[in-house]
């Protein structure tokens, strides 16, 4: 089966995090998240924000909400294309994940629980032979993050648009 289709419409949830396709309300909340520099490269250029809307819920773009139990909006991720940058080598099989955190939350130690999360949650819905990630080079909170989930740094490279460096690292599923 292909990395980039689903498995299963009943995933289990792991741990005290929910995972929910993403729709247009926490679309809009994500879309005014404002990180402090360098990590605001993260931040969608006002320009952008109807483009990054579109995408953000288009079901094809494979976008999660992460809630905690109460429903507050933690973090999102997103698998397939979308957690790809331009430029890089993706030629070997594997399931790209993205994910992204509430600013607020961020630097707070809390990193892992959302990587194990989003992998468990990717290995109950793809079926994978491979994760893979791609990260800003400067990111090494990020870096350091999936690595320890087992992550190994595989290339480095210039992002096509403006050369901007950028790592990817894999695991087996």
């Amino acid at each position: 089966m292909n990395a980039d289709q689903p498995i299963r419409a009943d995933t289990p949830q792991p741990g005290q995090l929910r995972f929910r396709p993403m729709d247009e309300v926490s679309a809009r909340a994500i879309l005014t998240w404002h990180y402090d520099p360098p990590y605001d490269i993260y931040d969608p250029a006002p320009e952008d924000v109807d483009a990054e809307l579109r995408l953000l819920v288009n079901p094809d773009s494979a976008y999660y909400v992460i809630e905690d139990a109460t429903g507050d909006l933690l973090a999102y991720c997103c698998f397939g294309a979308e957690g790809q940058v331009p430029g890089a080598d993706y030629s070997t099989d594997a399931l790209d994940i993205g994910l992204g955190v509430r600013p607020d939350l961020t630097g707070q130690g809390r990193g892992s629980s959302f990587v194990d999360a989003v992998i468990l949650f990717a290995r109950c819905t793809w079926a994978a032979a491979a994760f893979r990630v791609t990260i800003a080079q400067f990111n090494r909170r990020a870096q350091h993050v999936w690595e320890r989930a087992g992550f190994r740094r595989e290339q480095v490279f210039g992002r096509s648009a403006d050369g901007m460096p950028f790592v990817v690292l894999t695991r087996e599923a």
